[in-house]
């Protein structure tokens, strides 16, 4: 076997949880070989570099061995290098205000708060 469908190869090395999920995210621009967005019957080959973006960031993958049906956690291990950067620290990750619902408009002392923890984001 020299080639495989991207989206059947992400799907049976548990990259993605279903199939249809692989396509859609192929369809959608999430997915990169090599660089270049791909469509979800591109052909993959041992040594390309799969970029996925889930959740807000990339995940690199380097295909070392190609796989057609779904395998085990230890075998899927084995079919990619993971090349992915570790996430960065939960405080460099913006922090949201969020309010109760029905709380209805923040007065001027929470907007002052508010505004007060918008601009330590900056």
């Amino acid at each position: 076997m020299s080639s495989a469908r991207i989206d059947s190869w992400a799907f049976a090395v548990r990259l993605f949880k279903t199939r249809s999920a692989a396509t859609t995210a192929c369809r959608a621009g999430h997915v990169r070989v090599n660089g270049e967005r791909v469509k979800a019957a591109q052909a993959l080959h041992v040594g390309d570099e799969v970029r996925i973006r889930a959740a807000g960031f990339d995940r690199i993958v380097v295909v070392a061995r190609l796989v057609l049906k779904r395998v085990g956690a230890p075998v899927a291990a084995e079919c990619f290098v993971d090349l992915t950067p570790p996430p960065p620290p939960r405080e460099t990750i913006a922090l949201v205000a969020v309010r109760d619902r029905g709380a209805g408009r923040p007065t001027k002392r929470e907007r002052r708060e508010l505004d007060k923890l918008r601009a330590l984001d900056e």
